[in-house]
């Protein structure tokens, strides 16, 4: 017996799992065999066990429509420390990286400090999308000052969007790890994914929202509390920042290394700190910070 099941409009790997692990699962516990084909699953095996299996998917696909998990084996579960995204299963690679992601789910605003390629931006997106796709929030915020390294902003050529695009495409690039490109544009369009710079903050409050603040060492003391006082109902903050990587003038104090002070005994709060073994990146990435470290302690 063969049959077909129609999943048209949900992410394949919500209903298959990590490389298809429930997708082996269904065909070892029902002994069918399960493919994935133009929107389509198929099964193919003896009348009884492919009417089981065919139950079995559908109360999947139930659960998915209603915002809720799939009840799979111990063995399909995701780890406490994964994050589970419509492209893909994204798992920490260090102690340091699991605490980070644990924090999120524990604290309403996490800060996130280390050098680059630990983690920080990518592992934070990672976790707002999967927050907005199973609905605990209902918007993503996610914000840069606009300092950059060498150059102002007032000097590039083009309209304001065309100035600060570039400057935020790391951003877009990590939704893009995420998120079908399509989803990823449609949600933009529909402001439920906003990207700006952390000026266009001012003077709002976030409900519902899943907000972060990259780059941060970059911003000012009153940008900072500007940044953390837009939070508001419902929402997560997510700050993140590298303070050995500070482009601010030099008579301007960062406010990410004054949060560190000031914040540091608020309930509600928790400061993450990464360091050169949580880099992810090529192993010539975490041996080049560390020659850097040293270069800056002696």
């Amino acid at each position: 017996m063969k049959i077909s099941i129609p999943i048209a409009g949900i992410d394949p790997q919500r209903i298959l799992g990590f490389n298809d692990e429930i997708l082996r699962e269904i065909q070892k516990k029902f002994g069918v065999v399960a493919s994935l084909r133009n929107e389509n699953i198929y099964l193919k095996g003896q009348e009884k066990k492919v009417k089981e299996a065919k139950k079995y998917i559908r109360e999947i696909l139930k659960s998915i429509k209603q915002g809720t998990k799939p009840v799979l084996s111990e063995k399909t579960k995701p780890d406490l420390d994964s994050i589970s995204t419509p492209k893909r299963l994204i798992k920490s690679k260090t102690p340091a990286q699991a605490q980070y992601i644990k924090a999120i789910d524990h604290y309403d605003i996490v800060i996130s400090i280390g050098p680059a390629g630990t983690g920080k931006t990518y592992l934070g997106v990672a976790k707002a999308v999967s927050y907005l796709i199973n609905k605990k929030v209902e918007r993503i915020i996610l914000t840069r000052p606009a300092v950059e390294a060498g150059e102002s902003l007032g000097y590039l050529p083009g309209a304001i969007e065309d100035k600060v695009d570039p400057y935020l495409r790391p951003l877009y690039d990590a939704l893009n790890d995420f998120l079908p490109y399509d989803r990823v544009r449609r949600y933009l369009d529909m402001k439920i994914i906003e990207i700006a710079p952390l000026a266009y903050m001012r003077g709002r409050t976030l409900n519902d929202a899943f907000i972060i603040l990259d780059e941060a060492q970059n911003t000012t003391s009153m940008q900072m509390k500007m940044f953390l006082t837009r939070m508001g109902w419902r929402s997560k903050a997510v700050v993140t920042g590298d303070i050995t990587q500070v482009d601010l003038p030099t008579n301007i104090f960062s406010g990410l290394i004054e949060v560190q002070h000031l914040l540091k005994d608020i309930r509600g709060i928790k400061f993450i700190y990464l360091s050169e073994k949580d880099v992810i990146r090529h192993n010539l990435v975490q041996k080049i910070i560390k020659a850097y470290e040293d270069k800056n302690s002696t």
